[in-house]
């Protein structure tokens, strides 16, 4: 997940916030899960779990295999309508505009979509659904291919996308390219009020990869989700010629990493 270029916030780019329904299937085929020590971790809270921004399900139906009665808020109609077609009950609205109705949950989760909500308008929210004791978690698989690949992948981007509000560069080759995001996060649970300290959760794995999962999952990063299909037809060539260059498969790194907040009771 590559930094905004300064100037705008990420939520404030609505229109590639809201283009990932473009393929809500590759989508949800392509992306990683979430790690069961972190669901688990989340489920604790109680039987209720509001999933802000859940696209296509991933994380919502994770939390329904721990039995978790779960619901979907989803600004793409795209991808909420997947979303119930694998069971899952979704209201299509952006998390600031949603209307709770007087419903209250005992965690409010956000996997791989935080950084689309106004940090401080969005906490502010969840602490208005949330019963006391109960608990925001926001959450990120954050991917580390070999630099051989971050570096084809940022050459491709600047090639292809070159009006693009990303910057790739500067998010490859980090010793903790997430910091900044899991900051904002917390800075906006801290202004927004009515949390305890946040608590910073991360875990480090790895899975094999082949060329096949690299060029099915690149299509659905934000980097490339708008472009037109004889671009994503180069971007899939450039890339699958760099993976072939290591032998077809690589180990991807990821780190999976949180932010978790409690409710406070007075």
């Amino acid at each position: 997940m590559p930094t905004i270029s300064p100037g705008r916030e990420p939520h404030e780019h609505r229109e590639i916030a809201e283009s990932f329904g473009n393929d809500a299937e590759r989508y949800d085929r392509a992306r990683p899960r979430y790690p069961e020590a972190l669901v688990e971790r989340v489920a604790a809270a109680g039987p209720a779990v509001l999933d802000v921004g859940c696209g296509t399900g991933i994380a919502s139906r994770q939390f329904q295999a721990a039995g978790r009665r779960v619901l979907g808020v989803e600004p793409d109609a795209r991808m909420a309508a997947m979303a119930r077609r694998l069971g899952v009950e979704v209201e299509v609205a952006t998390f600031e505009d949603w209307q709770a109705d007087g419903r209250v949950f005992d965690a409010v989760a956000a996997a791989q979509a935080w950084h689309w909500v106004d940090p401080v308008a969005g906490a502010a929210k969840a602490a208005g659904v949330l019963r006391p004791g109960g608990v925001l978690a926001v959450f990120w698989n954050v991917a580390q291919p070999p630099a051989e690949l971050s570096e084809a992948l940022a050459d491709l981007h600047v090639r292809l996308v070159p009006d693009s509000p990303f910057d790739p560069r500067a998010w490859a080759g980090r010793g903790e390219p997430y910091a900044p995001m899991l900051a904002t996060a917390a800075g906006g649970i801290a202004e927004a009020g009515g949390f305890g300290e946040p608590e910073r959760w991360r875990q480090d794995w790895q899975a094999p990869c082949t060329r096949e999962q690299w060029l099915d999952q690149l299509p659905t990063s934000g980097m490339f989700t708008r472009l037109r299909p004889e671009l994503v037809a180069e971007l899939l060539e450039g890339a699958g010629a760099a993976v072939d260059r290591l032998g077809g498969t690589f180990t991807m790194r990821y780190t999976s990493v949180a932010v978790l907040a409690t409710r406070l009771t007075g």
